[in-house]
């Protein structure tokens, strides 16, 4: 079996690079590949773990685009995780979360509602902290009754506890996971939230910028939704990525 998706305490996870490398000998993994959200920090120690654990190691990160509609991640296999370009890249997106959240929280307090990042940052416990920790830190103080209302009142764009942050665009990201000499590759293309077609131009629009692959196998995507990524990959040539189980050998 190979996981091609796997998150570090260097980002969302709840395990250290050395635990991800010690549990894929466990559970008998050929290949992990260390996917990090905007991070190659735990790469080296990953990498010198897997070799101990006898287990096929991938150096990996995981880079948020800016979209119009939904989410998009872009995956990248085999970087060189001390990239000057990628690393570049990476500390303007942790950069310009941590500056527009600080400025949110700046503009709240402003506003009267007395908000701490502590609490705030609580909130988001493994997860990056974003508006959505904010709305529900206001929820639980008292000042909304909904997580809806924080948005509608204050954290909306317009709203006066807004703060806008660094944008990368999708083809910039896969431009830095090419340069940094990876493999770039859509992640759960589902939570693009966009229909067949429209999925198919981006996708095909991302392909002529130099993406190579599609996450097709991944524990959140439906039978169907498997079976449309792996057309998806076969016809716009794609490679196709996610959790494997090999069947047969040694």
């Amino acid at each position: 079996m190979i996981d091609l998706h796997t998150h570090s305490t260097f980002s969302d996870g709840s395990l250290t690079p050395e635990q991800l490398a010690e549990q894929a000998a466990r559970i008998r993994l050929t290949a992990i590949a260390l996917t990090d959200h905007d991070s190659t920090t735990g790469v080296p120690r990953f990498l010198a773990a897997c070799e101990k654990q006898k287990v096929r190691g991938i150096s990996g990160v995981e880079i948020s685009a800016d979209v119009k509609h939904g989410t998009m991640h872009i995956l990248g296999y085999f970087i060189d995780p001390a990239h000057a370009g990628l690393e570049e890249t990476l500390h303007r997106i942790r950069d310009g979360r941590e500056i527009r959240n600080r400025e949110i929280l700046r503009k709240l307090n402003a506003l009267g509602l007395a908000l701490t990042w502590d609490e705030v940052a609580s909130l988001a416990g493994e997860d990056v902290v974003g508006r959505p920790h904010f709305a529900q830190a206001l929820q639980a103080r008292g000042y909304v009754t909904k997580r809806e209302a924080a948005f509608d009142l204050y954290l909306a764009k317009g709203k006066p506890g807004y703060a806008d942050r660094f944008r990368l665009l999708p083809a910039d990201g896969v431009k830095a996971i090419r340069h940094a000499g990876g493999i770039a590759v859509l992640s759960h293309p589902f939570t693009l939230d966009l229909d067949r077609n429209a999925l198919q131009k981006c996708v095909a629009e991302l392909k002529e910028k130099g993406l190579q692959g599609v996450e097709v196998f991944y524990p959140e995507h439906t039978a169907e939704m498997t079976q449309q990524y792996v057309k998806l990959a076969r016809d716009l040539n794609l490679l196709a990525t996610g959790l494997f189980i090999v069947l047969g050998g040694d």
